[in-house]
């Protein structure tokens, strides 16, 4: 066998496997409505097999996978229907590279006539065909195989927002209405948590809870389970994005639409859902303008997106352009690196926090999602691991959107092989063996009550304490709490609780040693069969006389523990660790009284009163001060000589109307502001003498929102309030609002 015959058996046989693995895949997909594979895998297997075909015409067949839509016309459950015209897919680009040449090679086949981009948002959804006939909706059927799908119309009709009946009038004799189903993302986290209290399986992703929920069949149900249905089936939505069976010829005759932008301004007259999340661009460069801001606020859209739709405008150039037997040659999507993933769930540690509150941690095989690498992610309690049906040593979904905490969606059940386990919950806590329980009778979550002592909550404290938020102290950080507060025979650690910590000579810290963790899982690296030990704060020289010497992390730490004793007041109140006291209570407080004395001295009613406290955080400060330890905190840091008062503060109440270039306005900042931390946004605020929200209402005067801003940012548009970037922001809090409008101040930040 020659070297050529030898490639092409090579390609024939991964071009084979591929295609079994696919259709495969496929099946999973569209008829049982989930996928052993992340999206990301698939896609590069379909991306293999084309460029495989690609080097060998002749391996190409009519029914490969790169020439068909998804979807098996074949149905046992739901009535046929064939669609009056094929609904074909997209073909996709994964670069700005590949969407250049895709405009390139529309721009070289449409001649002379100018090109402009409709550009608007994938939906990661169910595609629907809505048929109408004169007007009155006639079926309503998936996708199928493009020429087949199933009969849905009776649980499209039971979502509400589909009408039967189009408005106005002069409808065609018969259109196909396409567009895509989806569960909002509020609506799917709702709809799992009523599952789960429900006793049923949760749903991995929104995808696979809109295509189980439409694909319902009322036959045999319980009316439990039938108003459960409906109210899933409730909760759906549709965006419409295009239609077929009307002959553009027709169309623009009767109509004078010429542009798909003109179609989606028609079928909005006629009562159809369109989406507001597009734009019409003249140039490619636009075009990946709008990519990557959606690609940085993925999570700042209703529902789930996985890329961008690219489409020619003008209808004509649609018929000249043409199709492929899969997809349009006027349209492509681009796809984003992916937010869901599969990973191995090697464990699920049990984690205690400042409060000590207990928490499943699912401990997994590193993995990329979103554009960084992830190890661990919460489970919050183990009701959500029971309801989530994961064992230990599943493959399960990840799911990271954006700048939104890691979250484990539920298990791929057919990869499993016999040798998972279940999670047990301990009964005591890991780390002091104090038996957990909840803090009140009904509480799901379960907390350990050794508040003073355990060494978990003391090291979340002294964390605390020295977090941005808190006293920014540079060099105590997790690994230095840690060994300040860790117990490791023989000796005692230097804290037994933060009351100690301003007290801490080089004598102390010194001697310390540290277990060391493995960064891939969390969990205790091995020397033999002993933990493995470090010490933080000594490098491994010796003085002449033998004694350790410091390391910079000591020199540092000291230095920077001195330098906090005359923090803010407000931060040492967050550093206090009291219930519901943040940043913005913590100022107010401060602001109004002054010091730690006149706070101790006030009423309820006296705390209540003062704007951003209220009675929760009042009856939250007066039980912190009722409890002997915590009066030791304040006793043995006065005494250490942190400054628990403002210098030069009048009186309670006296600097309430201190003013600033924000006095009286609400800003609440969402999303990454470059510049800004989150806490530095919010001091930002409070030094400008405006309020930081944590919500957004009608009272909320701006809103600074930068990638990544989710809801609130949703909520300020549907309120009308204005919406700011990062560089306005830097304007707002120097040098207040009427800085914005000056002409130096550039314009206003453009729709999000």
């Amino acid at each position: 066998m020659t070297t050529s015959e030898s490639d092409l058996e090579a390609a024939r046989d991964e071009a084979a496997g591929l295609t079994s693995r696919i259709l495969e895949l496929r099946d999973q997909y569209y008829e049982g409505n989930g996928s052993t594979v992340s999206d990301a895998e698939y896609d590069a297997m379909v991306r293999r097999l084309d460029e495989i075909e690609r080097e060998h015409p002749e391996l190409q067949k009519p029914d490969s996978p790169t020439q068909t839509v998804g979807g098996r016309a074949e149905t046992t459950q739901f009535a046929p229907v064939e669609h009056a015209e094929r609904m074909l897919s997209l073909d996709n680009v994964f670069s700005f590279d590949e969407l250049a040449e895709w405009a390139g090679k529309v721009e070289r086949d449409a001649g002379a006539e100018r090109v402009r981009f409709l550009t608007e948002l994938k939906i990661d959804g169910l595609a629907i065909n809505l048929r109408y006939e004169n007007g009155v909706l006639v079926t309503a059927a998936t996708r199928g195989d493009g020429v087949v799908g199933e009969d849905v119309t009776g649980n499209v009709l039971t979502m509400g927002t589909i009408p039967d009946r189009l408005k106005g009038e002069g409808h065609p004799p018969l259109v196909e209405v396409r567009g895509e189903i989806f569960f909002p993302v509020a609506e799917f986290d709702a709809l799992n948590a009523a599952q789960a209290a429900a006793g049923e399986r949760l749903f991995a992703n929104p995808r696979n809870a809109a295509a189980g929920s439409l694909r319902q069949k009322e036959e045999g149900k319980s009316p439990e389970r039938l108003a459960l249905m409906t109210k899933r089936l409730r909760g759906l939505r549709m965006l419409v994005h295009g239609i077929g069976a009307w002959p553009v010829p027709e169309l623009e005759a009767s109509t004078g639409v010429t542009s798909q932008s003109d179609i989606y301004g028609l079928l909005e007259t006629w009562g159809l859902p369109i989406s507001t999340h597009f734009r019409v661009f003249e140039t490619v460069e636009e075009v990946d303008a709008f990519i990557t801001r959606y690609g940085e606020q993925r999570s700042s859209v209703e529902h789930q997106i996985d890329g961008i739709v690219i489409k020619v405008d003008d209808l004509g150039l649609h018929e000249e352009l043409g199709s492929t037997s899969r997809a349009p040659r006027w349209a492509t999507a681009f796809k984003y690196s992916p937010e869901e993933v599969n990973t191995k769930l090697l464990d699920i540690v049990v984690s205690v926090g400042r409060t000590g509150r207990a928490t499943p941690f699912a401990v997994m095989q590193k993995v990329e999602v979103a554009g960084s690498e992830v190890r661990q992610a919460t489970l919050h309690n183990q009701q959500v691991v029971k309801a989530k049906g994961v064992l230990i040593g599943d493959t399960v979904v990840l799911r990271k959107a954006g700048d939104v905490i890691p979250e484990v969606l539920g298990p791929v059940i057919e990869l499993r092989d016999g040798t998972e386990r279940e999670f047990v919950m301990p009964e005591d806590c890991p780390e002091c063996g104090t038996r957990l329980a909840p803090a009140k009778e009904g509480d799901i979550d379960l907390r350990c009550p050794n508040a003073k002592s355990c060494p978990a909550q003391v090291r979340g404290r002294v964390e605390h304490i020295a977090s941005r938020g808190s006293l920014d102290i540079e060099g105590l950080g997790e690994v230095a709490a840690a060994a300040l507060t860790q117990p490791l025979e023989p000796a005692e650690p230097p804290l037994a609780t933060e009351a100690g910590l301003f007290d801490l000579t080089m004598d102390d810290i010194l001697p310390i040693r540290v277990v060391v963790r493995d960064s891939e899982t969390g969990l205790e690296k091995l020397d033999g069969d002993r933990p493995k030990v470090m010490t933080p704060f000594r490098v491994s020289k010796t003085r002449e006389d033998g004694s350790p010497v410091p390391s910079k992390r000591a020199e540092v730490l000291l230095e920077n523990l001195e330098k906090a004793k005359t923090s803010p007041l407000w931060r040492i109140l967050v550093g206090l660790s009291i219930r519901h006291v943040g940043p913005v209570a913590a100022r107010a407080l401060a602001d109004y009284f002054g010091s730690l004395d006149a706070i101790r001295a006030a009423s309820r009613d006296e705390l209540a009163a003062v704007d951003g406290v209220g009675g929760i955080i009042a009856d939250a400060l007066l039980d912190w001060f009722e409890v002997d330890w915590h009066r030791e905190i304040i006793d043995r840091w006065t005494a250490a000589g942190v400054q628990f008062s403002t210098p030069g503060h009048p009186g309670p109440g006296a600097a309430e109307a201190a003013g600033g270039v924000l006095a009286g306005l609400t800003v609440v900042a969402t999303g990454s502001l470059e510049g800004f931390s989150r806490e530095g946004a919010q001091e930002a605020i409070l030094l400008a003498g405006g309020k930081a929200g944590n919500s957004v209402s009608k009272k909320t005067d701006f809103v600074a929102a930068g990638p990544g801003a989710g809801s609130k940012l949703t909520k300020a548009e549907t309120l009308g309030v204005r919406i700011i970037d990062a560089a306005q922001f830097a304007i707002l809090v120097k040098d207040g609002p009427d800085a914005l409008d000056a002409p130096s101040a550039g314009d206003e930040a453009a729709p999000i």
